[in-house]
């Protein structure tokens, strides 16, 4: 079964920085894609907090991730340990994801933001 992650923020290939760039550069582009919920501008870069009653949708890119060592690279990037949940930065989790091409569902990973969110940050979608 194939790999899928919809990304929002800098792990999308025109948002990637150079830490991360050459990984990004073997993600597959699929479509873009869309989940209810809220995204909140921290500065260097987007947290999304996925619900699924929101009434805004998060735009990011759905992509193939070619194989679990990637993957691995995209956790320790995200600071998502699957062994420590509770201190990840970000959580890995499975969201159902609309592509704007078709509008078919599509299951995916996703990094959601673990950490507080304050009133005072600007939401951006």
């Amino acid at each position: 079964m194939a790999i899928k992650l919809f990304a929002y923020g800098t792990i999308r290939k025109s948002h990637a920085p150079s830490e991360i760039a050459d990984a990004v550069r073997c993600l597959r582009l699929l479509g873009k894609g869309t989940v209810r919920g809220k995204l909140y501008d921290l500065g260097d870069y987007p947290a999304a907090i996925f619900e699924p009653q929101a009434s805004t949708l998060i735009e990011g890119n759905v992509y193939e991730v070619p194989n679990v060592t990637l993957l691995n690279k995209l956790d320790a990037y995200e600071e998502f340990d699957p062994r420590n949940p509770a201190d990840s930065l970000f959580i890995r989790k499975r969201r159902k994801v609309r592509l704007i091409k078709n509008g078919e569902e599509t299951l995916c990973w996703v990094y959601e933001y673990n950490g507080p969110i304050s009133r005072e940050l600007e939401t951006v979608a």
